[in-house]
């Protein structure tokens, strides 16, 4: 796409009737390219657009579900202010950002951790709350909760041990909590969350560090022992999928013609995230799909990890589970 860019320009530079519209001279072919404003605004100006390994980025494209994003302002329109969150991938091994859906009448309270840059539209329009900023250089890295908010704290709770990793887990396990998203529902649909001094601080804090292990190590947890593997007798063993369905009762999940998960625990829709369950993220996301436009085809399957998919769902199925008793046992607000 870029070396189709850069000829397109070239071509615009070379131009002999200036006074021709951009538009109007541009190829639209969305097997191509995509133009964007801000692209187009580049091309005027004669900006080229250099290709770099560096700005190769592992991205949430939705609920546990991982993409390769090219990051960078060149081509993407909007970046928001992610180039200070996750700047470099080294970034994504020390900090974490608390996404919130946006405050909306059409939808219900959610919140989940990640520690890469995650899709605006992530379980529907989503803000982010890092506990990390930094330059875009990914120097200067400065802790995006205050010294007032932790003096606020220590003070409140008459508790000098609390630090802001601290602050920030209890956060986590506060808009978790059930009688939270309750009390404030009506607020939650038109204003940001408002962070209370619960009774418990550490129980909540404590919490809020579980599920963001969970949520964020989510590949390297175990796989739920309560799903069974069914293969159809005589078939070839075949890990790939083409696209997964579950059952009507949603207690087996239909892998592909050679294996079936059967035993699926109702708790595990309990979990949900915006209009779906966590495991219903990644059934509806993992499958193959041709993208209308461009003709690009969208394959999940890896070569390298045969079993990556199937052993996803046993790891979603636990990490629902074990949200799920996390939060019935979260303290009271």
């Amino acid at each position: 796409m870029m070396e189709y860019y850069n000829g397109q320009m070239f071509q615009w530079e070379r131009r002999k009737n200036r006074d021709i519209n951009v538009n109007d001279f541009i190829d639209t072919d969305d097997t191509k390219i995509k133009w964007t404003r801000s692209l187009k605004s580049k091309f005027k100006t004669g900006t080229l657009a250099e290709f770099s390994d560096e700005n190769v980025r592992t991205s949430l494209y939705r609920p546990f579900t991982k993409s390769h994003l090219y990051f960078h302002r060149m081509m993407n329109e909007c970046v928001y202010v992610f180039p200070s969150i996750f700047p470099a991938s080294d970034t994504e091994a020390e900090n974490r950002a608390i996404c919130v859906s946006s405050p909306r009448a059409d939808t219900s309270f959610h919140t989940l951790m990640v520690n890469a840059i995650p899709d605006f539209h992530f379980t529907g329009d989503s803000q982010c709350f890092p506990f990390y900023t930094y330059n875009e250089d990914a120097t200067n890295r400065q802790e995006n909760i205050t010294d007032w908010a932790l003096a606020a704290f220590r003070a409140h709770y008459g508790d000098d041990t609390i630090a802001k990793w601290n602050i920030f887990h209890y956060t986590y396990g506060v808009l978790h909590q059930p009688d939270y998203r309750e009390k404030y529902q009506a607020n939650l649909k038109r204003d940001l969350p408002h962070i209370p001094f619960a009774e418990d601080f550490w129980g909540f804090a404590k919490a809020g560090a579980a599920l963001a292990d969970l949520h964020v190590n989510y590949e390297s947890c175990p796989k739920s022992d309560e799903l069974e593997e069914r293969e159809t007798v005589g078939m070839q063993v075949d890990w790939r999928v083409e696209k997964m369905k579950l059952s009507k009762d949603k207690t087996q999940l239909k892998y592909n013609d050679f294996l079936t998960l059967d035993g699926i625990p109702a708790e595990v829709y309990d979990y949900r995230l915006g209009p779906r369950s966590a495991v219903e993220w990644v059934v509806d996301q993992y499958r193959v799909k041709v993208d209308r436009r461009s003709g690009i085809k969208n394959n999940p399957n890896r070569e390298a990890e045969p079993r990556y998919i199937v052993d996803l769902i046993g790891r979603i199925v636990y990490v629902s589970l074990k949200t799920v008793e996390i939060v019935k046992n979260l303290p009271a607000l």
